[in-house]
C-alpha cells in the first residue's frame, strides 16, 4: 500500500450535506405462525429465576425486547455470545445436527442449490424444525434463524413461484407490485419453515458486463430505493428481510487485464472481471450513487439485517490504490451504518466474506485466520457467514476476545443486535414452524401474482405497422433456444447457484403461454428455424442468454465447467452467434417478425434491428411465461419501461443516464405502450 499525504474527508460529514440522515424505527414484527415450544428449554425454566413466577424476564413476551435481549445477554457466558455470532451452512451440520447445540450457533443457512433430499416444501420445513429442536436443547434454549438466498421467489424450493428477476420488476416501475412480491415470496419462505431471507439487492448496476446485472433493479439510484418496498412485503408476510450487498457491488471497475488473460487460462484458473471487484469513486459520488437506496431502505422501512458486498471501496481523495473490503470497512459499516444512520439492526456477512480480507501476517493463507475474524467483527460485522468452518471462527474469535483484541463490549453490541431481531419476529414464541401454510408454496394466487408481474416487466423497444398486439387467430412460427426452456427464462439462483437450461421447475415457457393464451392460433415451432415457414403470419423470435450468478456471468469471466452445456457458451453482450443465425434465417423469411429478448441485461443487436418488426425485452420472467403472451395478444398492454440503457454497441459500455455523449440505442426510461 502506498502512503499518501491528503487527508481523509470523513464520509459522515459529506453525508450531512448529501443525504438525511434518520433513526431506524425498531418497532416489533408480526408474529410468526408454528407450535409453540413446550420443552424445559424452550420454555427457559431451566434458565434460572427471574421475572414472574421464575420464568425469565427473556421469555416473558409482555415486556419490552430490549428488556428481553438484556434479561438474556446478561444470562449467557461469552462461548454462548460468540456461538450466536456464527452462521453455518446446513451441510455442514446435516449430518451430525447436535453440533448446533454443541457449538451453540445463533443461526444456519441454506446456499443456492443447498436442498434437503426430497426437494419438497415438506422436507424443507422437517428440516429447518429439526435444526431447531437441537438449539431449543442448549442452557438457554436460544432458536436458531435460518436463512435463505430466495432473491426470485422461493427459488431454492421445487414447485416455489419464480418471479421475474429484480431487472425486469425495475421495469415495471411498480413499487406496490414489488410490495406484493416480497409478501407473496415471504408466504411461501415462511410456509417452509425458514423466517429470514437474503434479499432485496439494492445494488445500482453501473455496468452491463457484471455477472449480477440482472439481481439490480435498476441503475439508477432513485429507482432502486422506491423498489425497496420489497421489505415491507416480507415483514407483512413475518420474514426478515436482508438489504444487500453494502454497497458498491454494481459500481465495480471492470478489469480489462484479466479479461485478456482468462482468453488463454483453463476454466480452474480463469478470475472474475467485474464481479467481487473495486469501486473507484470519491466519497461524495459514493454517497449519491451507491449508498443512496440503502439510506431510502432505512428511512422508510423496518429493516433488521444488512449484508456488506464482497467488493471493496477505493476513495480518490487519498489516492488510489488502496482499496478496503467492504468487510473490513469499519468507517462504512460501524460510522456511517451504525453510527450516521443509527441502524439498529445487524450486519451478516457474506458466503466466507471474512476469508477474503487480506491478512499481512498470512497473505497465502484462504481460509479463515485469526487477523480476518478480528479485523470483521472490530469492523463492524455481527455475524459471520462462515459456512464449513463455524467452529473454526468461534475458536478465533474467543481467543481474540480473551486477549483483549477483540472487546467484550463489541461482542455484546453483536449479540444485543441479533437477539433482538431474533424476539421482533416471535422466534422465541414460536420457533417451530407448522405445516398448515405449505399449500402456500406455488399457489395459484401466487403464480398469478408473478404472471402479471411478468406482463408488467415486459418492455416494447420497437413495434413497427402495429405488429403487436398478434391476432389471436393468427399463423404463429416460434423460433429460438428460449421460447421453450424454463431454465433459460429463470436464470440464476433456480434451484441451484447457477440456475440450468432446461425442464428444471414447473411452470409455463414463452412457447406455452403463446398456446395457452391463443388456443385458435395455428403454432409451429422450431428452435432453430429449420421448419418450414411457408404460409406463416408473423413470426416470434426468442433469443437471449442462459442462466448464470455472479463472477461466472461476467462478460470475460471464468467458464462454469459444471454447469449444463448451453451454461458453458462465452458470456457476451452480443447476441450469441446461433441466436444471431436464426433471427437472420426466420425475419428473413416471414413478413412480419417479433423478436423477443429473455437476458439477464440488455444485448447488442442494433445491426440486426432493421429485420425486426417488433423487439420486446422481456428480461428473465421466471416460471409464468404466460405473462409474456399476455402481451403479446394483447391482453394486457405493454406499460414497462428500460430501468437499464440499452446500448448501441459494446463500446459504449458502460453507459448510464446522466453520461456525457448519451447515444444509447434506447434510452433509460424508453419503452412503447400499447392501448
Amino acid at each position: 500500500m502506498r502512503s499518501h499525504s491528503r487527508p481523509r474527508t470523513p464520509l459522515i460529514t459529506l453525508l450531512t450535506g448529501l443525504l438525511v440522515v434518520s433513526l431506524l424505527p425498531s418497532g416489533s414484527a408480526s408474529a410468526a405462525p408454528g407450535e409453540a415450544a413446550d420443552s424445559a428449554a424452550a420454555t427457559g425454566t431451566a434458565a434460572g429465576s427471574g421475572g414472574h413466577g421464575g420464568r425469565p424476564d427473556y421469555r416473558n413476551p409482555r415486556l419490552p425486547i430490549d428488556r428481553r435481549v438484556a434479561d438474556l445477554l446478561g444470562r449467557m457466558t461469552l462461548e454462548e455470545k460468540v456461538g450466536q455470532m456464527a452462521q453455518a451452512e446446513r451441510a455442514a451440520v446435516d449430518a451430525d445436527p447436535t453440533l448446533v447445540a454443541e457449538w451453540n450457533l445463533g443461526s444456519l443457512l441454506s446456499g443456492g442449490g443447498s436442498l434437503p433430499t426430497p426437494n419438497t416444501p415438506e422436507a424443507w420445513l422437517s428440516m429447518v424444525n429439526n435444526f431447531q429442536r437441537q438449539a431449543l436443547t442448549t442452557r438457554l434454549g436460544i432458536p436458531i434463524i435460518y436463512g435463505v438466498d430466495a432473491v426470485h421467489g422461493h427459488n431454492n424450493v421445487y414447485g416455489a413461484t419464480v418471479f421475474p428477476h429484480n431487472i425486469g420488476l425495475g421495469a415495471t416501475r411498480n413499487p406496490r407490485l414489488v410490495r406484493e412480491i416480497g409478501k407473496a415470496t415471504g408466504e411461501e419462505v415462511k410456509a417452509t419453515g425458514i423466517p429470514w431471507n437474503f434479499a432485496p439487492c439494492l445494488c445500482v448496476s453501473r455496468d452491463e458486463r457484471w455477472g449480477r446485472a440482472y439481481e439490480a433493479f435498476s441503475e439508477e439510484p432513485g429507482l432502486v430505493g422506491e423498489m425497496s418496498s420489497y421489505v415491507d412485503g416480507l415483514r407483512d408476510a413475518g420474514v426478515l428481510a436482508t438489504i444487500k450487498h453494502y454497497a458498491g457491488d454494481g459500481d465495480t471497475v471492470y478489469d480489462q487485464a484479466t479479461a485478456d488473460a482468462n482468453e488463454s487460462l483453463p476454466p480452474g484458473s480463469q478470475r472474475y472481471t467485474i464481479d467481487q471487484g473495486v469501486t473507484v469513486t470519491t466519497r461524495a459520488e459514493f454517497a449519491r450513487t451507491n449508498l443512496a437506496p440503502f439510506w431510502t431502505a432505512l428511512r422508510r422501512h423496518d429493516v433488521d439485517s444488512v449484508m456488506p458486498s464482497f467488493s471493496s471501496v477505493d476513495w480518490i481523495e487519498d489516492g488510489v490504490g488502496n482499496p478496503v473490503k467492504m468487510h473490513a470497512h469499519k468507517e462504512l459499516l460501524t460510522d456511517v451504518l451504525k453510527g450516521a444512520q443509527r441502524f439498529e439492526g445487524f450486519v451478516v456477512s457474506d458466503w466466507e466474506g471474512l476469508h477474503q480480507i487480506p491478512d499481512p501476517d498470512e497473505p497465502t493463507v484462504a481460509g479463515l485466520t485469526a487477523h480476518k475474524v478480528r479485523t470483521a467483527v472490530n469492523a463492524g460485522i455481527d455475524m459471520a457467514m462462515v459456512p464449513n468452518n463455524a467452529k473454526l471462527f468461534i475458536d478465533l474469535l474467543l481467543a481474540e476476545v480473551r486477549a483483549g483484541r477483540v472487546s467484550q463490549a463489541r461482542i455484546d453490541d453483536a449479540v444485543r443486535r441479533i437477539l433482538r431481531a431474533k424476539f421482533e419476529i416471535g422466534l422465541f414464541e414460536r420457533p417451530y414452524a407448522s405445516a398448515d401454510d405449505l399449500d402456500e408454496v406455488g399457489s395459484r394466487e401466487h403464480r398469478a401474482l408473478a404472471r402479471r408481474a411478468v406482463a408488467e416487466s415486459q418492455v416494447l423497444l420497437k413495434n413497427s405497422n402495429r405488429a403487436l398486439p398478434l391476432r389471436s387467430d393468427a399463423k404463429i412460427y416460434v423460433a429460438g433456444r428460449n421460447a421453450d426452456d424454463i431454465g433459460n427464462q429463470s436464470g440464476g439462483w433456480t434451484i441451484t447457484w447457477q440456475g440450468a437450461s432446461g425442464d428444471i421447475i414447473p411452470g409455463t415457457t414463452i412457447l406455452e403461454g403463446i398456446r395457452e393464451v391463443a388456443p385458435r392460433a395455428k403454432v409451429t415451432y422450431s428452435a432453430d428455424g429449420s421448419a418450414p415457414t411457408a404460409g406463416s403470419d408473423v413470426a416470434v423470435v426468442v433469443v437471449g442468454e442462459t442462466p448464470y450468478t455472479e463472477g461466472f456471468g461476467d462478460v470475460g469471466g471464468p467458464e462454469c465447467g459444471w454447469c449444463s452445456t448451453p451454461q458453458q457458451e462465452e458470456k457476451s453482450l452480443s447476441l450469441q452467434p446461433g441466436d444471431r443465425a436464426v433471427v437472420d434465417k426466420v425475419c428473413g423469411a416471414i413478413d412480419t417478425c417479433v423478436v423477443l429478448v429473455v437476458s439477464g441485461r440488455p444485448q447488442v443487436l442494433t445491426d440486426q434491428l432493421g429485420q425486426m418488426d417488433a423487439l420486446v425485452a422481456s428480461w428473465l420472467p421466471g416460471s409464468e411465461g404466460a405473462g409474456v403472451a399476455d402481451v403479446l395478444f394483447g391482453r394486457r398492454p405493454f406499460t414497462g419501461r428500460l430501468s437499464v440503457t440499452w446500448p448501441r454497441s459494446e463500446a459504449q459500455v458502460p453507459i448510464n443516464i446522466g453520461d456525457r455523449n448519451y447515444r444509447p440505442l434506447f434510452p433509460y426510461g424508453y419503452g412503447l405502450r400499447t392501448r
